[in-house]
């Protein structure tokens, strides 16, 4: 089920038309940008985990400079497939790429993907319940609970919300005056939504986020 979609029964369930979500359908902002595979959305997600968005950009571009193969005509590479990473070595990572503390994980990921062992595509159709779909994807090394939020989100399951630095910094100016926040208190804010919190949260106007 699509973002939209699944938006529309936000509608229906909790009347978010009242809410800064309403503008969702308005500007046409319910969508999620999904990579082609599960595997670029992994590294990418791991990318972005205790760092600034620059170097998230930074780290990414060098793992395609480094390891993506090249797309004829265009003078571009393209995201590295798994067993080119597989086949290198946690010290490129690290010195090359620059990926710094993620390089076991994501060279471990590369090698669990390309031998099979790791099938990640088949969790795009899992018919498991959100919490067991969670914990798979707990169980990948450099995956923690904002990454698997922030995948579920992409595999369609909105039942938690990515909670970062970011989103703490966003709930503290949004109800709280800047104030320090915690995770709970995220929580509390879009306990409303239940099942469909990721999105509420993921759609909301943000005041502080158009300053």
């Amino acid at each position: 089920m699509s973002a939209i979609s699944r938006c529309s029964k936000m509608n229906f369930a909790c009347g978010c038309r009242a809410t800064p979500v309403r503008t969702v359908r308005r500007t046409a902002r319910g969508r999620l940008l999904r990579s082609p595979t599960l595997f670029e959305d992994v590294v990418k997600t791991i990318l972005t985990t205790n760092t600034l968005w620059a170097a998230t950009k930074r780290m990414n571009a060098n793992l395609i400079e480094v390891f993506g193969e090249p797309l004829p005509g265009s003078g571009r590479k393209a995201f590295p497939r798994p067993e080119a990473i597989a086949a290198s070595r946690e010290k490129v990572l690290r010195e090359r790429v620059r990926v710094g503390y993620r390089a076991p994980a994501l060279h471990q990921l590369a090698q669990r993907v390309a031998e099979g062992e790791l099938r990640l595509e088949d969790l795009k159709t899992s018919t498991l319940p959100t919490a067991d779909l969670r914990k798979e994807l707990l169980k990948i090394n450099g995956v923690g609970p904002y990454a698997a939020a922030n995948l579920l989100l992409i595999l369609g399951r909105s039942d938690f919300i990515p909670i970062d630095s970011w989103a703490l910094k966003l709930v503290s100016h949004e109800w709280y005056r800047g104030k320090p926040v915690t995770a709970q208190h995220v929580e509390r804010r879009f306990a409303r939504w239940a099942e469909f919190k990721g999105l509420a949260f993921w759609f909301w106007d943000w005041r502080y986020d158009a300053e």
